[in-house]
């Protein structure tokens, strides 16, 4: 899914349906001046329907994190938003109440919620996107339309499963972003994507799903068919739609039992979050060095964005205490699914 934070999505319930999720309480305020004003604007509960786009640019981000400091104060996002549109100032510090996303309520009630999972650079959605799937994002912090074009040459997730024996499937409803990645252009991988619609409930229910199944969602309206991935302007509630229909026709698999379903976000989309991006100790992951001006060393991670995990095997409202020993961004997702498929 796409640009939303954590406490944009889920924040508000810590109240009402787990207290150990580290979300809000209505105290959470940014000021109108990260340098100056005394003027706020605290988080609520009444979030809607969002246009234009919240900024979330590596410039923008580094804004909306750091505010007027050097070390992360997550003070910036409402001085940021100003200087996109007035209204956005007060889009960015709204959350959804739990009654507005009853599929995402139900599951945080019945599963398990992640609360420190970091997008993992402070930037857009194709870096981040290229981190989920390879662990590193090639030395961008932007979308390199060239690049994208041309397709990004690192090794996969996909290409570590091929390689090993092991089956995965690519399940999308307009086009396939995976397809970023060069290797996967390969004829040798034609027959891992499969159109959703047609594809994923008869693979689910015939219980012939692949060790990895990618859903990719609608990224574009067409007529009749509204985007349903969560990224602004679209509406939350299709997104929803599509998980319902995702976690229902694995509920009633033959697979069901041997099912671990993960869903995220790939960066927060310029939301407010109140918990700091983690800073020290985040390591590159080969070398690589972002472009001029900030030449980023990839030694911080993003903003927090929405995770949830859903099994048969996950005891009811699990959560983790609030620590900050304990981070996870998305390209740690690659060692988790193989540690899961090879176990």
């Amino acid at each position: 899914m796409e640009n939303r934070s954590f406490d944009h999505m889920l924040g508000w319930m810590k109240k009402s349906i787990n207290p150990l999720i580290n979300g809000v309480t209505g105290s959470e305020c940014n000021p109108l001046n990260a340098t100056a004003s005394p003027s706020t604007i605290c988080f609520t509960d009444d979030a809607q329907f969002v246009d234009p786009d919240p900024g979330h640019s590596f410039e923008e981000v580094l804004q909306q994190v750091f505010g007027s400091g050097s070390i992360p104060s997550m003070s910036g996002f409402v001085q940021q938003a100003l200087s996109l549109s007035p209204n956005l100032s007060q889009a960015v510090m709204k959350g959804f109440s739990p009654d507005s996303l009853p599929v995402y309520s139900t599951l945080v009630d019945q599963f398990a919620v992640f609360d420190r999972w970091f997008s993992s650079i402070p930037g857009p959605t194709q870096p981040n996107r290229l981190f989920v799937y390879s662990a590193t994002s090639h030395g961008s912090t932007s979308h390199v339309a060239k690049q994208l074009a041309l397709g990004y040459p690192q090794k996969t997730i996909f290409d570590s499963l091929h390689d090993d024996g092991r089956s995965f499937g690519v399940y999308f409803q307009n086009i396939p972003t995976t397809l970023f990645f060069r290797n996967l252009r390969r004829l040798k991988y034609v027959f891992n994507f499969h159109p959703f619609d047609s594809a994923f409930k008869r693979d689910a229910k015939a219980g012939k799903l692949p060790n990895l199944a990618v859903i990719e969602p609608r990224y574009f309206d067409f007529p009749g068919f509204p985007g349903n991935d969560d990224h602004p302007s679209h509406d939350v509630a299709d997104g929803q739609k599509l998980v319902k229909e995702v976690y229902e026709s694995l509920r009633s698999s033959p697979q069901w039992n041997e099912t671990l379903l993960l869903i995220t976000y790939d960066e927060h989309g310029g939301f407010y979050d109140h918990v700091r991006t983690p800073f020290v100790g985040v390591p590159n992951p080969d070398g690589n060095t972002g472009p001029a001006p900030f030449f980023f060393n990839f030694d911080r991670l993003g903003v927090r964005v929405p995770t949830i995990m859903v099994s048969p095997w996950i005891k009811k409202r699990t959560g983790q205490p609030p620590s900050p020993l304990l981070s996870l961004s998305l390209s740690l997702m690659i060692k988790f699914i193989i540690f899961l498929i090879i176990h």
